[in-house]
């Protein structure tokens, strides 16, 4: 007999959700990764001077702050949204 969807095994549940977790920040480092590189890297070199390294540390630092600023708005907004709801639903 199949399970209705929606109503599984607790434990894979959190095995896809932290998986999913993982892929999300792979994927996070990947486009950081890139976009640093680009923005950052004139002439690869055996090693960063000190303009390309600094550059790399303020790209990652802005990734950084933007990529926290994007999900705590997410998250006000996911809030609000559920607030609402409950309100609809009184």
């Amino acid at each position: 007999m199949m399970e209705a969807a929606g109503t599984g095994d607790p434990e894979l549940k959190r095995f896809i959700a932290a998986e999913t977790q993982k892929q999300r920040f792979q994927g996070l480092v990947h486009q950081m990764t890139e976009l640093c590189w680009e923005k950052c890297m004139e002439k690869p070199g055996p090693k960063l001077d000190n303009r390309s390294e600094g550059c790399f540390v303020n790209c990652v630092e802005r990734f950084i702050d933007t990529s926290q600023f994007i999900l705590n708005r997410l998250e006000q907004t996911q809030k609000t949204r559920g607030a609402f709801s409950e309100t609809l639903s009184d």
